[in-house]
């Protein structure tokens, strides 16, 4: 009998490979990740300003490696 696991670390330590769920629990952290700069709450008062607004947000979350650039 064999057996195949989903989630193993490569020989080395250096990678770990995750094939099934990670599961993170709410008392968990998780460290290393990037965090994006901090967006204001948005003021707009019509559609342009909003726009405005959104692109901001998404040129932050672009920085930060959390978005693909375009």
């Amino acid at each position: 009998m064999s057996y195949n696991t989903k989630n193993y670390m490569e020989q080395g330590g250096e990678k770990w490979v995750i094939g099934g769920t990670l599961e993170i629990l709410p008392e968990a952290s998780v460290m290393g990740l990037p965090a994006a700069e901090n967006q204001r709450n948005s003021t707009a008062a019509d559609v342009a300003g909003l726009v405005t607004d959104f692109n901001a947000l998404l040129a932050k979350l672009k920085a930060a490696g959390l978005m693909v650039a375009d």
